[in-house]
């Protein structure tokens, strides 16, 4: 059941039902316009994961400005998007059994759909779906390139594997997926430059090796928020994922802005109450684990100064407070959540605000799509 919406246009937002998913609109559209001009005269596309905002909606607000469609991670996002009017959907992931593989073929008749494999099996599968359902389906083959997670091994496995592809009905070859999530928040700028120039120097290996199999590679893919200026640099990559730019978080904020794209601020709170002041320097708010996650740390207060969030439970949250610091019942909080994208998973409808007027409201359509 979709819960209640916690705000209509035109509200103040001292009115909004907390906790709520708040966008600060004028800081939203600051940083979609700033990766657009990062990128406007740079020979590479940007392609931003929808895992971070699972809305549509978003994905147009990033289209509207350059970007070539949308990346998701599950084909239930996918689906979302593509009835949400997105046309160019990369689900940068692998999908395995053969109800999801079949989604994934049908989706192709509605929209252009890629799709990552690191397994000759599993390519043969959405080969034979798609052939199945009468469409084709893009597929990138994933290497791995230092994040241990999916991925076949670059070079000569990595080209096998692209041969199978390339040789599979139903099927286009159309590149490589190399995306290194752990170096995204690395701390030490030296050890992400290290990080993302060693996937870069596989994947620059995989491009030559396929290439002397005689395999185009039109498309080389990866890349986030926290190695954009790098992978920039690199030049390597040709189609960007970046996703969590138009938002950011605590955690982005604890890793540094060195390396990262400058001028990404944090658009993205929870609105919290404080329901309970029990005691000189304590204050409860109503914004706990189900409001927030906490796997990248707690929420940052942005406001107001002197407060420390010192810990959840499931719907409180025990805030420190600067000495001589008092807040009042009814008060309102704007949290940084420590990691946006779970966090977004966690609600129904994104409020956007400018200025203390409420302006927008969107459903976050994809919220739970986990299949």
């Amino acid at each position: 059941m979709v819960q209640p919406c916690p705000a209509a246009a035109g509200m103040t937002v001292d009115t909004i039902e907390t906790p709520a998913l708040v966008v600060d609109l004028d800081t939203y559209e600051r940083n979609l316009d700033r990766m657009a001009a990062i990128l406007h005269d740079k020979p590479v596309r940007l392609r931003p994961h929808a895992k971070t905002h699972k809305s549509p909606a978003i994905a147009l607000d990033q289209i509207a400005r350059g970007a070539v469609g949308a990346c998701s991670q599950k084909i239930s996002e996918a689906e979302i998007l593509v009835a949400g009017g997105i046309k160019d959907v990369l689900i940068s992931n692998q999908v395995v059994g053969a109800a999801k593989i079949a989604r994934v073929a049908a989706l192709a008749s509605r929209a252009r759909i890629g799709i990552c494999v690191d397994d000759a099996g599993n390519a043969r599968d959405l080969g034979a779906a798609a052939v199945a359902a009468g469409n084709r389906i893009d597929v990138l083959v994933e290497i791995e390139v230092g994040g241990q997670r999916c991925g076949v091994a670059p070079g000569a496995a990595a080209v096998e594997l692209a041969r199978i592809v390339a040789s599979t009905s139903g099927l286009r070859f159309r590149g490589l997926q190399a995306y290194h999530g752990g170096a995204q928040h690395i701390r030490d700028h030296a050890e992400r430059r290290d990080a993302i120039e060693r996937a870069a120097e596989s994947t620059r290996t995989t491009i030559a090796a396929l290439k002397e199999a005689g395999l185009e590679c039109p498309i080389v893919a990866g890349g986030g928020t926290g190695s954009l200026m790098i992978d920039l640099e690199l030049g390597v990559l040709n189609e960007l994922q970046a996703g969590s730019y138009i938002f950011m978080d605590a955690d982005y904020g604890a890793a540094g802005t060195t390396g990262l794209a400058p001028g990404f601020e944090n658009s993205l709170f929870v609105l919290a109450t404080v329901m309970s002041a029990p005691r000189p320097g304590i204050a409860i708010a109503d914004a706990g684990l189900k409001a927030m996650t906490f796997e990248s740390g707690p929420p940052r207060v942005e406001k107001p100064a002197g407060i420390r969030y010192a810990g959840p439970s499931d719907e409180h949250g025990n805030l420190e407070l600067a000495p001589g610091l008092s807040l009042s019942l009814g008060d309102r909080l704007w949290l940084i959540p420590g990691h946006c994208d779970p966090t977004v998973n966690l609600y129904d409808w994104y409020v956007g605000v400018r200025g203390d007027r409420v302006e927008r409201i969107w459903p976050v359509a994809a919220r739970g799509a986990g299949a």
